[in-house]
Order: C-alpha cells, then structure tokens, then sequence
C-alpha cells in the first residue's frame, strides 16, 4: 500500500475511534425556583406588578462597564437563584469577577445554575469544576466534546453534531429580573480591553417577563445535551482543585477587587430597581428555539424563532432596520429584503467589513451578496474598523467590532 493511502486510512482510523459524549446520563431535573417574593428582586416585581399589571420592564445596556456592573449587581443582592445561561466565557478579567462572585452568593447559600456552551468558551475545565463542585453550585456544559483523546480530533470526528451549538445568552436572579442579549462572559464584551472595542447591546428585564426567560433557560438545563461537567472530567484530585481555588483568590486581590468596585461604581442597577431611573414599560413575550432542534434535521417545525420573527417583520410599515454583526442573507434573505422593499417599507442594513469582523469567515459568506442586497433597495452599512473612539466618546482604543444584533421596527 502506498505511503499516501495508508496516512489517509491511519486518518480515517483515528477519526472513527473518536471518543464522543454518552447522552441519556442520569442527571437530576430542576426547575426556577417559583416563589421568590420574599427576596429583594421578588418584592420589587411584585410592587411593579401592583402599578403595571401584566407588562415588564426593560432597560437597553449600551455600555459595557454598566452591562458588567448591573450583573454583578444582581448576584451581589441574590437571594435564591442566579441561572447563567451562555455561549462562552473566557479566562479572563470578567471571567474572573464573575467566578468570584458566584462563589460568594453561593458561599451565602444562593443555589447557582451554570449553563455553558462547549466549543468557544476558554474558561479552563478545572475552573468550571471548581465551580461545579461547591455544593450550591451546578456547571453544566451544553453539547460538550468529549475530553477523552485529542480535543481537536474528538471535534472534527464529530463534526456534524459538534458544529451545532447553543447560542443563547441569558442571566436571572430570584426569578424576577433578567438580563438577555448579545454579550457572553469576556472582556470585550465589557469594554475591558485596551485595544479594541466591542459595540455590543443587552437588555435589562424586570417583572412577570423573568419567569418566560426561566422557563426557556429550564428547557436547556434539563435537555439531554446538556452534560454535567463531573461526567466529563477524571479529575477529582482535592488538592489541584483547592490549588485552583488559591490561584483565583490570588488573581482576585488586584484584578476582581480594581473591576468589581468600577463596574459597581454607575449605581444605575439601583436606580432603575428604586424607579430613580425610568424603566421602558411593554407588554412582551419570550421567543426560543427548542434545543430538540440540535438533535434533528433542520425543517419548518424546528424554526420556531425563525417563523415567530418572520411574523412580527411583515407587519412593518415604514421602517425596518436590522443589525447584525454576521449577515449572510442568501439567495432568501435578499428577496425577503426585496419583497419588504417593494411594499413600501425602508430596509437598513448594518454589519461589520471586512476590517472589523472578528469572523473573517463570515465576511466571506457576506461579500457575495452585497450587490444583491443593494440592488433590491436595501440601504446597506459597514462599520468603520477605527471608529472605536466614536463610539467611546473619544476615549479608549480605536479599533471597533460590531456585535450588536437588533432589529428596530
């Protein structure tokens, strides 16, 4: 046999041994703890509740030290729950501040869900085991790769279910205020950076809405892709994971203490809670994909956000602007921009170029159908790569990404 066939069948040999993930593990169920009207988000929603009925409250986060400042807030004043629900987390500063605090509210019995997306989060195993083995603690990671063998190979030997991915982001305390959008758990989306800003936007939620969120977040944290970490790890050497419990006090002392009190320092979470600063008011609702949508072909039954939405954008009128950090239309997505056209309503585009995507990848989906786009009517927009200081009030580094993803109607 030649050299050549015999790498490919050594290649195809070790792809197939691949260790993968066994679903089906037991794993105890838990739901969002219903009654929290005792607690200090509770009473605030339930006196919002008393002046504005069935509608919730919203507040939009902009900046991202007031983002990071408002979650550290909400733990701070946790009293039952906090579930965390993300794409990724990084080991950096803001996962940092954010692992020492959870620590703490569980440290003061506040029981803690953690639920991880697998593929692009940093943050290292033994961190998140730390984490998971406190006894108010759980860290489960969503469709993880098997940690058996190489990593990489584990990944591209299970590509076709490995590239399927939880992309939800959402934060809840005590089951009466949230904070959904695009931002994950890194520095840049908390403006921590020096050399580069993120523009990036989430939503404060405060009232009957919380609930809605918790039950999606429920759906996830039960689903059969969602793997405690202990079934993945051997590890359970008591005194590497005290070693790493030493390493992150450590690192805590300058970093947590610096970051946590300027993130606190805006006192905008209080201010919105005591009515000082207004909160939007709105009737709304929870939209989500199931996570049974992963495990299936894709078909019209599984697109349920896809079709809510669809619903909601052809009844615009005037106006619709969409923005969106990877927009890759397709050959549907332009006629859909060319029917609304055509119907008399305005249609703006923003994303980033080529010099501010962070996924160069997906500029390159992009790029193709630009003249498409612009030929159907569709106002088209790219972020300036150096127009960071403009968007930071001439402060801070130049260099800007769009993460934003909004639709105005």
């Amino acid at each position: 046999m030649r050299p050549a066939a015999l790498a490919i069948l050594a290649v195809a040999i070790t792809l197939s041994a691949c260790a993968s993930v066994p679903l089906h593990l037991p794993k105890t169920e838990s739901a969002a703890i219903e009654y929290t009207g005792d607690t200090y988000f509770g009473r605030a929603a339930e006196g919002w509740a008393r002046l504005h009925g069935g509608q919730s409250g919203f507040f939009p986060f902009v900046n991202g030290m007031n983002a990071l400042g408002a979650r550290l807030d909400m733990i701070e004043k946790a009293e039952k729950s906090v579930d965390l629900q993300y794409f990724l987390m990084k080991d950096d500063a803001a996962g940092l501040v954010v692992t020492n605090a959870l620590i703490r509210a569980a440290d003061r019995g506040v029981r803690i869900r953690f639920l991880l997306d697998d593929v692009f989060t940093s943050a290292s195993d033994r961190t998140l085991l730390l984490l998971s083995q406190h006894h108010n603690i759980e860290v489960r990671l969503f469709n993880p790769i098997s940690r058996r063998g190489l990593y990489s190979l584990n990944f591209v030997g299970s590509f076709s279910k490995a590239n399927r991915r939880m992309h939800n982001k959402s934060f809840t305390v005590d089951n009466s205020i949230s904070i959904i959008g695009g931002r994950n758990i890194a520095d840049e989306y908390f403006q921590l950076r020096d050399d580069a800003v993120f523009a990036d936007f989430d939503v404060l939620a405060f009232g009957e809405i919380a609930k809605a969120i918790s039950s999606s977040f429920d759906i996830y944290w039960n689903h059969e892709l969602a793997i405690p970490i202990e079934d993945l790890l051997n590890v359970r050497d008591s005194e590497s994971l005290e070693s790493e419990r030493s390493r992150l006090a450590e690192e805590a002392k300058t970093t947590y203490t610096a970051i946590y009190k300027e993130a606190l320092s805006s006192e905008l979470l209080q201010k919105l809670i005591s009515g000082e600063q207004a909160l939007f008011v709105a009737d709304a609702l929870v939209i989500a994909d199931d996570p049974e949508k992963l495990l299936n072909p894709v078909g019209a039954e599984q697109m349920r956000l896809a079709a809510e939405i669809d619903k909601i954008l052809r009844h615009a009128e005037r106006e619709l602007i969409f923005i969106s950090p990877y927009y890759v239309p397709g050959d549907d997505g332009v006629q859909y921009a060319r029917d609304l056209v055509e119907r008399g309503v305005r249609v703006v585009v923003v994303t980033n170029s080529l010099a501010s995507n962070n996924h160069v990848a997906v500029h390159s989906g992009y790029a193709g159908y630009r003249k498409d786009v612009i030929d159907a009517g569709v106002e088209l927009f790219e972020v300036r790569a150096n127009a960071g200081k403009e968007v930071q009030g001439g402060e801070g580094p130049g260099v800007l990404t769009l993460h934003t993803k909004l639709i105005l109607i």
